[in-house]
C-alpha cells in the first residue's frame, strides 16, 4: 500500500509539473519586468540618466532574464533595419508628453493598431521598442514619471490583449525560439514584416490622434 501511495504521490506531482502554465497575473507581472528592462537598457544606450531604482534593477536571474536578452537582441535588430522609425515617438505622433492621459491614450492606439491583423512575437517586440522609445522621450522631456505610466500600460494590454495568446505558447519563453536555430534570413523577413507593419500604423495613429492635437 505504501509503494501504491508513493506513486500515486509521484504520478500527482508530475502531473502538476506538466499540467503547470502561467496564470494571468504572472505573464502581466513578467509583461512589465521584461519591460522596465527593455527601456532601462534603450535609457543607458541613448545617453539619459535615470535615477529611479526600481528601473535599474535587471530582471531577475533564470528564465525571464533569458527572455529579456533575446528580446532586446531582436529589438536591437528590428531598430537597426530602421533606425529612426523607433526614436522620436512622441513627435511623430505629435503629442504633448506633460498629459498621462495623452500618452496614455496614444500608447494604446499604437498598441491596438500593432495587434489589428493579428499577434506575432514580430509585433511583441514592436511594441516593446515603441514603449522604449516614448519612455525615452519621457525622460528627456523632464517628465520621467511617464515612465511608470508606460509601463503599467503595456502591462494593462497585455493583460487584455495578449494574455490568452501567450499562455497558449506556455508563456514568454516561446520568444526563445524565435532566435534558436533560426535561419538569419528569415528572421530578418520576420523582422522587416515588423517594421514595415509599424511604418503604416504611425500614419493610422496620427490621424486618429489629430483631433486631440
Amino acid at each position: 500500500m505504501e509503494v501504491l501511495r508513493r506513486s500515486s504521490v509521484f504520478a500527482a506531482e508530475v502531473m502538476e509539473v506538466f499540467d503547470r502554465s502561467p496564470t494571468d497575473k504572472e505573464l502581466v507581472s513578467q509583461a512589465k519586468a521584461l519591460c522596465r528592462d527593455y527601456i532601462n537598457s534603450r535609457l543607458i544606450r541613448a545617453g539619459v540618466s535615470w535615477s529611479k531604482p526600481e528601473y535599474n534593477a535587471p530582471v531577475p536571474g533564470g528564465k525571464l532574464a533569458e527572455v529579456s536578452t533575446i528580446l532586446l537582441r531582436l529589438g536591437d535588430e528590428l531598430e537597426y533595419i530602421r533606425p529612426n522609425v523607433y526614436r522620436n515617438i512622441a513627435r511623430q505622433l505629435n503629442i504633448s508628453l506633460h498629459s498621462e492621459t495623452v500618452v496614455t491614450d496614444a500608447f494604446l492606439a499604437v498598441a491596438a493598431q500593432i495587434f489589428t491583423a493579428g499577434i506575432t512575437w514580430g509585433k511583441v517586440v514592436s511594441l516593446y521598442a515603441v514603449a522604449a522609445g516614448l519612455a525615452v522621450d519621457c525622460v528627456r522631456h523632464a517628465q520621467p514619471a511617464m515612465v511608470h505610466t508606460i509601463v503599467d500600460c503595456l502591462g494593462e494590454f497585455v493583460r487584455k490583449t495578449l494574455v490568452t495568446w501567450l499562455k497558449r505558447r506556455g508563456g514568454w519563453a516561446d520568444i526563445t525560439k524565435c532566435v534558436v536555430n533560426a535561419d538569419p534570413s528569415l528572421r530578418s523577413h520576420w523582422l522587416v514584416a515588423a517594421v514595415c507593419s509599424f511604418g503604416h500604423f504611425l500614419k493610422a495613429i496620427f490621424f486618429v490622434l489629430l483631433p486631440e492635437r
